[in-house]
């Protein structure tokens, strides 16, 4: 079996998300069985910035992950993520080959004072700009 690990740090500002996303070329096509299951996938080379958001469900972390140019997918962890609010840097480490469609698909690697710490991801799901700005405009608790 074959692992993906993935280290990334955030996208601090728009224009460095720009020159970032403009050197990405463009976004390979999903294949035809995500496309008719609904699902909405993506290649890890295709991973430019994330940022962190409040979270969505009591109990777990999220993280919102940029993808090509424009594209944001919601990352949730199943518990609490140690560190993973003031990352600068996260990993991924995926499980074989492909495409990232879902949780079981990948994990995130956290560094922290303690060394690094694995969390697994709950959900993966693809959100709307509109989305994105609602969630960050959430106070965090």
């Amino acid at each position: 079996m074959t692992r993906t690990m993935f280290w990334l740090a955030p996208v601090a500002a728009f224009g460095a998300a720009a020159s970032i996303s403009a050197c990405a070329g463009t976004a390979a096509p999903e294949p035809a069985t995500a496309a008719a299951e609904g699902r909405s996938c993506f290649f890890l080379s295709q991973v430019n910035g994330f940022n962190d958001v409040p979270d969505t469900r009591r109990g777990s972390d999220s993280v919102v992950v940029s993808v090509g140019v424009r594209d944001k997918y919601l990352f949730e962890t199943f518990g609490p993520c140690p560190d993973l609010d003031w990352s600068e840097a996260i990993a991924f480490d995926q499980r074989g080959p492909g495409q990232i469609c879902d949780g079981l698909d990948v994990d995130l690697i956290v560094p922290g004072p303690t060394g690094p710490k694995r969390c697994a991801v709950r959900m993966v799901r693809k959100i709307s700009e509109a989305e994105y700005k609602a969630m960050r405009a959430r106070p965090k608790t």
